[in-house]
């Protein structure tokens, strides 16, 4: 959620993409979906959260910078089918239902959009096109926080 990224660019990172501050990587989606595109660049800032979780990680590994970031229970790398098997487990264990691990992308952009940030900052964290983050915030999810309708209420009264 903090990175905004699809499942298989998160299980495809390695240490070499993470210099302590940002996430730089080349989202593996585009390169497949525009025929001679090289790929979107995307470089992430590492929020406060993110960058403590991942700043323990690399200490109690020691890393390097060829190894994946996010790795099995037995340290060997994640494949697509064997971490949405094991994230539907653990979804159903956690009681949560009717939600995907992309869900969690539409929810960056949501939040990113709730703290402030621009649809070009948000599609610059996220690799979106201006066009998607306006049609994902416009269709899924910010129809759905009573706290933007407080927001612009208090806007207005003070306005």
């Amino acid at each position: 959620m903090w990175t905004g990224q699809r499942q298989g660019d998160l299980l495809a990172l390695t240490w070499g993409a993470y210099d302590g501050k940002t996430l730089r990587l080349i989202q593996r989606k585009t390169i497949r979906r525009k025929r001679g595109h090289a790929g979107t660049r995307v470089v992430i800032p590492v929020g406060a959260p993110l960058k403590a979780r991942l700043d323990a990680l690399r200490d109690a590994r020691g890393p390097a910078a060829g190894e994946h970031i996010l790795l099995t229970e037995r340290g060997t790398a994640w494949t697509e089918s064997g971490f949405r098997a094991s994230w539907r487990k653990a979804c159903i264990a956690a009681g949560v239902e009717g939600v995907t691990f992309h869900d969690l992308r539409g929810t960056a952009v949501t939040r990113l959009a709730l703290a402030g940030a621009t649809p070009p900052e948000i599609g610059t964290v996220t690799g979106h096109s201006l066009r998607d983050v306006h049609q994902i915030l416009d269709s899924h999810y910010l129809s759905r926080d009573p706290a933007l309708a407080e927001s612009a209420i208090r806007k207005l009264e003070s306005g």
